[in-house]
């Protein structure tokens, strides 16, 4: 009479030694690598590129909601107001007389600390 179900042969087990992990490592190790090079040759090609005149730059923004701003804009000498939310931008103002927005001169404070605003608040 035959066996209809054999026993499974034996499976030999690995060898002892870490020199298949060690192979393993080193692999991983020479990808991660191609990719950082990959990535930093993609980011310095994007600053070869040839770029024109700022024709267009931000000159200041104000957050007015969670998602909605207010940006000052300048093209060529004309400064424009626009608002800003997903999905749409409006022109709020052209301004006539570009604003100047200087930085404050050295050594003046511009903001007052809370304890001067209470101070100025309770009539002190």
């Amino acid at each position: 009479m035959t066996q209809m179900f054999a026993a499974p042969q034996a499976i030999p087990a690995p060898a002892a030694g870490g020199s298949e992990l060690v192979h393993v490592v080193l692999a991983l190790l020479l990808v991660l690598a191609v990719v950082v090079v990959l990535a930093q040759l993609v980011r310095r090609a994007r600053g070869f590129t040839a770029r024109a005149p700022q024709l267009l730059q931000v000159v200041a923004d104000v957050p007015l909601g969670q998602k909605e701003r207010a940006v000052l804009l300048r093209v060529g000498a004309t400064q424009l107001l626009l608002g800003v939310a997903p999905g749409r931008v409006s022109a709020l103002h052209v301004l006539a007389d570009p604003l100047d927005l200087a930085p404050p001169p050295a050594g003046t404070r511009t903001t007052l600390s809370f304890q001067a605003l209470l101070r100025r608040s309770l009539g002190s």
